[in-house]
């Protein structure tokens, strides 16, 4: 009977794993091409950098030969040792990227200056009529009615840096931009704008004020607690407007209407306030001749609110009343006016390609009234 090995040689039996089986083939032969692999990455990093080293040793030193400067490829593949995989990869993420050009060098990239004509133009030698015409193209996206509001500071400050070009071009721009365009005299903007004590036509200066030709007052906004800025003193500055001719009146919502029966503040108290605030802009306006009303359309020419405004400016003296386009109303009394504008055909009327039975003749003529 044979004896256990162990009993046999007097050691111990191992308490540890047995050793791992031999690696097969195909895991050696893959081992060795990822060696070879990274032994020819490690030879090519070698080469480039040579080529690089090359030229700065010949400006350096010219006289020397181009041979000394040269390594043979046999002596770097017997000399150089088979690096490891971590640190090939931290020459390769080592290397300059200008490194990497050897034909051409790298440039910096640079933004090209902006264009300059050779011979700029002469915007001064237009005559004046196509100069106010490139104005008003220039201007054409700020609208017609300006008002306080924080739209202005995107929209129309940048542009008025054309006014400061030089005294030409402030005087023919601030004369027709300020000339062409509606202000409102009271800020509708809600929020602080709409409370705020300085509006809009006492922010301009006097010489802008003095281009003006139609201002605009909206008459709806607060009626039940109008802003105390809605007042009519020599902060407004309207005693400037020497070219205003025109006032446009309109009416957004008349109090005295029954739909605003148990939220007014008192009876007539809004219309009482209006009527006085038209009587104090059209006195403070030294040149104003028309006054233009129009309104909403839920508001009525015969209610309170507009009779009492188109008695105050017929009583204005030298005033003319002129009609918006909103309404279109007339001169005529608004039944008529809403009369004219509903009638139509007369129902009791028959149609003209309808005939009327019994009044035909034996030619079969069609008799229509």
């Amino acid at each position: 009977m044979s004896e256990h090995p162990s009993k046999s040689s007097g050691r111990r039996p191992s308490l540890t794993k047995p050793p791992p089986p031999a690696a097969p083939r195909k895991a050696q032969a893959t081992a060795k091409k990822s060696q070879a692999a990274a032994h020819k990455l490690h030879v090519v990093v070698n080469k480039s950098q040579t080529a690089i080293q090359k030229p700065q040793a010949l400006a350096q030193n010219p006289q020397s030969p181009e041979q000394d400067l040269q390594v043979p490829e046999q002596e770097m593949q017997d000399s150089a040792p088979a690096p490891a995989a971590s640190s090939i990869d931290d020459d390769i993420n080592n290397i300059p990227i200008a490194s990497l050009t050897l034909d051409t060098p790298l440039i910096p990239l640079r933004k090209k200056p902006p264009r300059v004509p050779a011979t700029p133009f002469h915007f001064l030698s237009l005559p004046s009529e196509l100069r106010v015409k490139i104005y008003e193209y220039y201007f054409e996206d700020d609208g017609e009615v300006l008002d306080l509001s924080p739209n202005n500071y995107k929209s129309i400050h940048k542009k008025l840096g054309l006014m400061r070009v030089c005294r030409l071009l402030h005087e023919e721009a601030t004369y027709y931009y300020y000339g062409t365009r509606t202000f409102r005299l009271f800020p509708t903007y809600p929020g602080k704008y709409f409370k705020s004590k300085r509006p809009l036509l006492a922010r301009l200066k006097p010489r802008q004020r003095e281009c003006l030709t139609t201002l605009e007052l909206r008459l709806g906004p607060g009626w039940n607690a109008p802003p105390k800025g809605w007042a009519v003193n020599d902060a407004l500055g309207l005693k400037d407007c020497i070219n205003v001719h025109k006032l446009k009146v309109l009416v957004e919502c008349d109090p005295s209407d029954g739909i605003f029966k148990g939220f007014r503040r008192s009876e007539g108290f809004y219309e009482s306030f209006s009527r006085a605030l038209l009587t104090n802009v059209l006195e403070a306006l030294p040149a104003v001749s028309t006054v233009e009303f129009d309104a909403w359309s839920s508001v009525k020419k015969t209610g309170n609110m507009m009779s009492g405004l188109i008695k105050v400016a017929g009583e204005t003296n030298g005033v003319a009343i002129r009609w918006g386009p909103e309404r279109g109303w007339t001169d005529a009394d608004e039944d008529e006016d809403t009369a004219a504008t509903v009638a139509g055909p007369d129902p009791n009327r028959p149609l003209e390609s309808v005939p009327i039975q019994g009044f035909g003749n034996s030619h079969n003529i069609m008799v229509v009234a």
